[in-house]
C-alpha cells in the first residue's frame, strides 16, 4: 500500500511534484528556517498520490473527460453545473479505506503531540501551484477549526474535489494547464489561535508599483480569512529593506484599517467552525500589532525571500501569510510563495496614465493597479447576478468571491464596499490587469447598475471612481529609447503616494520633495493649533482635532509621526539618491485654511510677499510648530537611517536670515554637516542671486524656483489674470538671472538646480540652463522623459554661451 502522509519535517521545495507548491514551501520554511527563528506550525501532507491513485479507479476519468472536453467557460451556467458535477465525481472517489486510515494515524499523532481534538487548518495544494508562472492562489477550497477524524477526512475530500471549482477550471483553460495534468495535495496544519489575536498578509514589494525595497504588511483581528475574502478594511504597514539591514528598525509608514469584524473559532463544523463578530471600536481605532511585532514579521520576510531567492538563483519577492497565536504571543508563518503578479511586470515599457479632466466625485477607497477605466456599472449582490454581467462593464460589489473570477475576466474594472490591497477583489484585479476601487464605502448604494463612471487608480493611493466617461492619456515609453543624459534629471514630489511609482522611473532623485500636500491632507491641522488648542475659537475645529489625534501619545506627536512617515516614505523610496525637502512654504491665508488655523495666522493684504518661508522659523509666532518639523525630519534622518534626506530653506530673502534659520535648525539638532546634512537655499529671490557669494557660505546648494523668480524679477503677480501674459521665464532679464544664479553657485564650488516647470514648459530653457552648466533640473514625473530629451541633444549640440 502507498503511504500518502508527509510530516512537514520531511519534505521541502524540491517536493512540489509529490504534495504541491504550498505545502511544499512549508516544509521547506518548517525544516530549513525554525532554526533561524521562524516559527511555522506542526502539521502533514496528504500527498497527490492520494489524488492520482482514487482518479485512477476505474470510469472516473472516463467520467470527467465526458464533462470536461471541449467545454466552453464563457457560458457561465454550463460552467457552473459542469464544475459542481466533476466535484462530486472526485469527492466520492476520494472515500478509500486506505486514506481514512492513513489520514486518521496522522492526525492521532498530531493528538498525541498537541492533545485531544486539536484543531487544524485543511488546505489544497496544487502540483503546479505558486510556481513562478502561475498562480493557483484562493482557486481550491480550504477549511479552518477542523477538529475530530470524521470531519477532517471530510474536510480533505472537500478539498481533493475543489480542483473542479469554476473558477480553477477557468483558469487552467486559460494558461493551457491540462485537467488530468495538475493533482492536488492538501496540507492539515495545526490552528495558530490568531482569532484571539490577529492575523495577516506581507509581501515583499509594493503590491501596486512593483517596487523591491520595501516590506508591505496587512493585518487585522482574528482569523485571515476576512483580510482575503475583502470583509475588512485592515490595517497597513510599509519596512523599508535597506535600512532594516543596516540595524534602523522603524516603521516607515502605517494606516489605521477599519477592521470591522474578526473571524474567530466556532463550536459546530462545517460550515459553522468559524464566527465573525464585530469589533468594538475602541479595539479598531488601535493597530492589530505593535512596531515591534511588524519589524520582526518584516525580518521573517526578508529571510524568507532572500532563502528563496538563493535557491532559485534570481530574486524572488514573497507573498506571506502569518498569524499571531493569543496564547503564546508568538507570529506564525503559515503559508510562503513566490508572488507572481507585480514581480512579474515586463520593465520593457514605462506606461504612465494620466486623467485630462476630473469629473464629479462618487467614492474613493484603495486604488489598485496604476491604470484608468471608463464604462457602465454592472451591481452584483449575489452570484445569481452573474450571468447578466456584459464585456467592458465595471463590476460594483460589497466583495467578490472566487467564483465571480471567470466574470471579473471580462470586467473593465472593479468596486467593492469593503476590502483591502490583499482582499480577494484586488488581487484578482492586479493579476487581471485592470483597475480596481476596494473599500468604497457606500460604492453600492451611490453607484447603480447602467451608470457611467471612469475608474482613476493612477493618483496614487487612493483610488477615485468619478461620474461620467473622462478623458485620459496613456504614455508608453519604451525602455530602449531612453538615454540618460549627464546633467541629472530629477523629479518634484509632493504625495508620498505616488512615491513607490515615481521611483521606479528613470530619474536622479527629487529636486524638491514638498511637505505642504502631507500638512494639508494627512496632518490637516495648524501646527500650533495642536500645540496651543485653547486658543482656537472654534469647538467645531476642536473636536476635528481631537478626533484626528486619538491614539498618539500627544498632538504632537501626531504631527512629528505623520510628517515623518510621508517625507519618510519619498526619502525610501528613492534611497539612496538624494531627496531634497523643502521647509513649509505656506502662506498665511493657507495656513488659516488649515483646522484651528485662523487662531494663528495674520490676514495679510499680499500674503505671497508677506509672512512666509524663512521668516517665519524663528519667528515667537511659529518658531514652536518649526521646531515639530525639524523633529520630524531628525526621525527620518536618525531613527529611519534615510541620510539621503538634504533638506531645503524656502523664500530666503536676507543673509541676517538665513543665518538665523541655519542657527534655529542647528538647535533643534539639525547641524549643517552633522551626520553628512547637507542644506540647501531656494535661489527665488532677486537677492539670492545678487548676493549668492555670501548664501553660498551658509548652504550647500541652490535650487532656482523660477515661479518665484520671475514674480519678482518682472513684478508680475503670478496669480494675477489680468497680468498673466507678462509672466514669462524666456524673457531676457529672467534669462540673464538664470546666468548669475548658475555661474555663482558653480564660481563658490555649490551645487545649483532647478525645480520650476519652467524647464519642461520650456524646452528652450531646458537647452539653455544645460549649456551654462546646470548640475540638475527637476521637473514634474509626467515631463520627465521628455526633458531628458531636450536636455540630452542639447549635451550633444552644445552652443556657446558667454558666461
Amino acid at each position: 500500500m502507498l503511504h500518502y502522509i508527509r510530516s512537514f519535517q520531511d519534505i521541502g521545495l524540491h517536493d512540489v511534484g509529490l504534495v504541491g507548491g504550498k505545502t511544499a514551501s512549508l516544509g521547506e520554511l518548517c525544516s530549513l528556517l525554525s532554526s533561524e527563528g521562524v516559527a511555522v506550525p506542526n502539521g502533514f501532507a496528504v500527498t497527490a498520490h492520494a489524488y492520482r491513485d482514487a482518479l485512477s479507479q476505474p470510469g472516473i476519468a472516463g467520467k470527467l473527460h465526458q464533462l470536461l472536453d471541449g467545454l466552453d467557460k464563457r457560458k457561465i451556467k454550463q460552467l457552473a453545473a459542469t464544475a459542481a458535477k466533476a466535484r462530486e465525481i472526485v469527492y466520492m472517489a476520494m472515500d478509500t479505506g486506505p486514506l481514512r486510515e492513513q489520514i486518521v494515524e496522522a492526525y492521532r499523532q498530531l493528538e498525541r503531540e498537541s492533545g485531544a481534538g486539536v484543531a487544524v487548518a485543511v488546505r489544497s495544494s496544487a502540483t503546479a501551484e505558486d510556481l513562478p508562472t502561475a498562480s493557483f492562489a484562493g482557486q481550491h477550497e480550504s477549511f479552518l477549526n477542523v477538529r475530530g477524524v470524521e470531519d477532517l477526512f471530510e474536510a480533505c475530500r472537500r478539498c481533493f474535489a475543489s480542483i473542479f471549482t469554476d473558477r480553477a477550471i477557468s483558469y487552467r483553460i486559460d494558461n493551457g494547464f491540462d485537467h488530468f495534468k495538475v493533482a492536488l495535495s492538501v496540507a492539515v496544519m495545526k490552528m495558530v489561535r490568531s482569532d484571539l489575536a490577529a492575523s495577516g498578509v506581507a509581501f515583499t514589494l509594493d503590491t501596486e508599483s512593483g517596487f523591491r525595497d520595501v516590506v508591505f504588511i496587512t493585518g487585522c483581528y482574528g482569523l485571515g480569512e476576512t483580510i482575503v475574502q475583502g470583509k475588512v478594511d485592515p490595517d497597513e504597514f510599509y519596512v523599508h529593506k535597506p535600512t532594516l539591514k543596516q540595524g534602523f528598525r522603524h516603521v516607515l509608514r502605517r494606516r489605521l484599517g477599519g477592521k470591522q469584524i474578526r473571524m474567530i473559532y466556532g463550536k459546530g463544523s462545517g460550515s459553522h467552525a468559524t464566527l465573525t463578530r464585530t469589533v468594538p471600536s475602541a479595539e479598531r481605532r488601535r493597530f492589530c500589532i505593535s512596531d515591534p511585532e511588524v519589524l520582526s514579521l518584516a525580518e521573517i520576510a526578508v529571510r524568507i525571500e532572500e532563502h528563496y531567492s538563493n535557491n532559485a538563483g534570481i530574486p524572488m519577492p514573497m507573498d506571506i501569510e502569518w498569524a499571531k497565536d493569543g496564547t503564546d504571543g508568538r507570529i506564525y508563518i503559515i503559508q510562503a510563495r513566490p508572488e507572481t503578479v507585480a514581480s512579474q511586470r515586463s520593465p520593457n515599457v514605462f506606461e504612465t496614465y494620466t486623467l485630462k479632466e476630473h469629473g464629479s466625485l462618487v467614492v474613493s477607497g484603495r486604488a489598485v493597479g496604476e491604470k484608468i477605466a471608463s464604462g457602465r456599472t454592472r451591481r452584483i449582490a449575489t452570484a445569481r447576478d452573474l450571468a447578466a454581467f456584459k464585456p467592458g462593464e465595471i463590476l460594483v460589489a460589497p466583495a467578490t468571491s472566487p467564483d465571480w473570477e471567470p466574470v471579473m475576466k471580462i470586467a473593465a474594472g472593479v468596486i467593492t464596499d469593503k476590502g483591502g490591497r490583499t482582499c480577494h477583489a484586488a488581487i484578482v484585479a492586479r493579476e487581471l490587469g485592470i483597475p480596481a476601487v476596494v473599500g468604497a464605502t457606500h460604492a453600492t448604494e451611490k453607484l447603480k447598475t447602467g451608470t457611467t463612471v471612469t475608474i482613476s487608480c493612477a493618483e496614487g493611493d487612493v483610488g477615485r471612481v468619478y461620474q461620467g466617461a473622462l478623458a485620459f492619456d496613456v504614455a508608453r515609453t519604451p525602455v530602449s529609447e531612453l538615454r540618460q543624459p549627464r546633467t541629472a534629471i530629477m523629479v518634484n514630489l509632493g504625495t508620498p503616494e505616488m512615491a513607490f511609482r515615481v521611483a521606479m522611473q528613470p530619474q536622479a532623485g527629487v529636486g524638491l520633495a514638498r511637505m505642504e500636500f502631507i500638512i494639508s491632507e494627512h496632518i490637516r491641522a495648524h501646527p500650533m493649533a495642536l500645540l496651543k488648542p485653547e486658543k482656537i475659537a472654534s469647538a467645531k475645529a476642536r473636536d476635528a482635532i481631537a478626533r484626528l489625534v486619538a491614539g498618539y501619545d500627544s498632538p504632537s506627536d501626531f504631527f512629528v509621526q505623520t510628517l515623518a512617515e510621508g517625507v519618510g516614505t519619498i526619502a525610501a523610496a528613492f534611497y539612496p539618491k538624494p531627496v531634497i525637502v523643502r521647509l513649509s512654504d505656506f502662506k498665511t491665508n493657507e495656513y488659516a485654511s488649515l483646522l484651528g488655523g485662523e487662531a494663528f495666522e495674520p490676514k495679510e493684504e499680499n500674503p505671497m510677499l508677506g509672512f512666509r518661508g524663512a521668516s517665519r522659523y524663528s519667528h515667537p509666532a511659529y518658531a514652536e510648530g518649526f521646531a515639530l518639523e525639524c523633529a520630524a525630519l531628525r526621525r527620518v534622518r536618525e531613527k529611519m537611517g534615510l541620510s539621503n534626506l538634504r533638506i531645503m530653506v524656502p523664500f530666503c530673502r536676507t543673509v541676517e536670515e538665513a543665518r538665523r534659520v541655519i542657527a534655529t535648525m542647528a538647535a533643534h539638532g539639525l547641524k549643517r554637516g552633522e551626520g553628512g546634512l547637507e542644506i540647501y537655499v531656494m535661489c527665488e529671490i532677486p537677492n539670492n542671486v545678487i548676493q549668492i557669494d555670501a548664501f553660498s557660505g551658509l548652504f550647500d546648494g541652490f535650487s532656482i524656483g523660477s515661479n518665484d523668480l520671475t514674480q519678482l524679477t518682472l513684478g508680475v503677480d503670478r496669480d494675477s489674470d489680468i497680468v498673466a501674459f507678462d509672466f514669462d521665464e524666456r524673457d531676457p532679464g529672467m534669462l540673464e538671472m538664470f546666468r548669475q544664479a548658475v555661474v555663482g553657485a558653480k564660481r563658490n564650488g555649490r551645487h545649483v538646480g532647478i525645480c520650476g516647470e519652467a524647464p519642461a514648459n520650456h524646452p528652450e530653457i531646458a537647452r539653455y540652463l544645460t549649456q551654462l552648466g546646470i548640475d540638475s533640473i527637476s521637473v514634474n514625473p509626467s515631463s520627465v522623459f521628455r526633458t531628458m530629451a531636450v536636455v540630452l541633444e542639447a549635451e550633444t549640440n552644445p552652443a556657446k554661451i558667454a558666461v
